[in-house]
């Protein structure tokens, strides 16, 4: 049985489902638990929901520690931009514990923080930093892009030994969407088919696959039919899911938020030029943020970041395209 939930709500669900499973899975963070009136702390009491120092820092160092412990951590970052004084520990310490012990340590904590506010949240709020992250050995990188995502892909977070970065997006918390009762789970590194196609193929992340899967209803409605294929991890990546698409489309554009140089995009359209390259009939194309902090300004900011105009924009770029050179 499913229900329509909201975004956000599926991943509390995941959450508390997974707290009254397994009693080793503490929830803690800055602003949470600060009455006796909080849902969470009455669910589950101080032992398990904690209200952390304002210091990353310590924040994740403390989740670090208690996984290595045994315990399973979802730390409460709030934005993705807040890690950043705590990298270290993000991508020099907790990937790489059960290497360097040789097995013997893991290290199953769950940092969950928001990211691409992009709703006049200006230059410290509005980013997307999962390039990173997604390239460090032993860390794994989740961004979902649908309420069921968002459960499924959290529920496997949690119960995952390795450390997992759960990057949601801001712009998705009020979407909603039909989400599995009970129990459920979905793999990590394991890519989505959102729309099938046999003109293109469509890879884009989080916020990026909503406007996607736009711009592809709006191309069917001129006869061009776009497959939009959604990652939803980062690292491990599905590279087989996106080259199988291509094999059959011949054409890719890559739709990501982040700055062009320094994207999941240009990871991507690496994996598929020396996987996929025979494939191809048309160069890949990407679209990008330009290679700019994001303004305040709404008209400024929209000028920046990908739309459905430019996807579409893109999409008929590639089919206008000549066949690759061998």
């Amino acid at each position: 049985m499913a229900r329509e939930m909201m975004y956000g709500d599926a991943i509390a669900a995941a959450i508390i489902e997974e707290m009254q499973r397994d009693p080793n899975v503490i929830f803690y963070g800055q602003n949470m638990g600060m009455t006796e009136r909080d849902p969470m702390l009455k669910k589950f009491g101080r032992e398990r929901v904690r209200l952390a120092p304002i210091s990353e820092t310590a924040e994740i160092g403390i989740g670090i520690g208690a996984a290595m412990t045994g315990l399973r951590p979802i730390v409460e970052l709030w934005m993705s931009e807040f890690m950043l004084v705590a990298f270290d520990q993000v991508i020099n310490e907790a990937p790489r514990f059960h290497y360097m012990s040789g097995g013997q340590v893991k290290v199953p904590v769950v940092l969950k923080a928001g990211f691409g506010f992009c709703a006049g949240w200006a230059g410290q709020h509005s980013n997307c930093i999962y390039h990173t992250m997604m390239g460090i050995p032993g860390l794994k990188v989740v961004v979902p892009s649908t309420p069921a995502d968002a459960k499924g892909l959290m529920t496997s977070s949690i119960r995952d030994n390795n450390p997992v970065v759960y990057l949601h997006h801001y712009m998705l918390t009020l979407d909603k969407g039909q989400v599995p009762e009970g129990e459920y789970a979905i793999p990590l590194g394991v890519a989505d088919v959102k729309r099938l196609g046999s003109d293109v193929t469509i890879v884009a992340t989080a916020w990026m696959v909503k406007k996607s899967l736009a711009a592809a209803e709006r191309l069917a409605q001129e006869g061009i039919s776009a497959e939009v294929v959604d990652p939803r991890t980062l690292a491990p990546l599905d590279v087989k899911t996106i080259v199988e698409s291509v094999k059959k489309t011949g054409r890719l554009v890559l739709v990501d938020q982040a700055p062009r140089h320094s994207s999941a995009a240009t990871v991507i359209a690496g994996e598929v030029a020396e996987h996929g390259f025979e494939y191809l009939r048309a160069p890949i194309k990407m679209v990008t943020a330009i290679d700019s902090s994001v303004p305040y300004s709404e008209p400024m900011e929209n000028f920046i970041l990908p739309n459905e105009d430019k996807i579409v924009q893109a999409v008929k770029s590639v089919l206008a395209q000549q066949t690759v050179a061998a």
